[in-house]
């Protein structure tokens, strides 16, 4: 069976009236079973539907308190972590400082330690070479005094031999003596 156009347009109309007419009846029973589901949700279900909205409102503000509250401890962590780091640096350098002066305070102890030591030896050096100039010395003025007392004894000899120029001398050093 084929259908015409005549045919087909029919059946185009008569379901579009079908489609775009209102069936009051149907209108009546949907309407009714609207307002009847709108009565139940309204009376069992509507409360703890806007509690549960209430209840999810409030935990998204309660976490966005949090999440707040986290930010601004986290800013004063990071504040106290800063301030502790600037105090730590702080007390290295004062213990740098510290260690460098003793550093230095040492190294000065020992040069002044150094120095009084060598000034010492210097000292005990300069002392030991004067004893020794001066025993030196005295050897020497004892030698020479010897040699002269040697060499006096010699020519005196040679000039006592003679008894009469033994007498001579006895009284030149009587004489001498009595004037001092």
């Amino acid at each position: 069976m084929t259908i015409r156009g005549h045919d087909f347009y029919i059946l185009i109309q008569h379901h579009m009236k079908a489609l775009l007419g209102v069936d009051w009846g149907i209108v009546f029973w949907t309407g009714t079973a609207f307002l009847i589901v709108f009565f139940l949700l309204k009376k069992f279900a509507w409360s703890s539907i806007l509690k549960a909205l209430e209840e999810r409102a409030q935990g998204i503000e309660n976490a966005l308190n949090e999440a707040e509250n986290a930010k601004k401890e986290m800013a004063k962590l990071k504040a106290g972590n800063e301030a502790l780091l600037r105090e730590a640096r702080e007390e290295r350098d004062v213990i740098l400082r510290e260690a460098k002066s003793m550093k230095d305070a040492i190294v000065s102890e020992a040069k002044n330690k150094a120095q009084e030591e060598s000034a010492r030896l210097l000292e005990s050096a300069r002392l030991e070479i004067e004893n020794q100039k001066k025993a030196a010395i005295t050897e020497l003025k004892n030698y020479v005094a010897n040699l002269s007392i040697d060499v006096a004894e010699n020519v005196l000899r040679e000039k006592l031999s003679d008894a009469d120029k033994q007498s001579a001398l006895n009284n030149k050093l009587l004489s001498d003596i009595s004037k001092n």
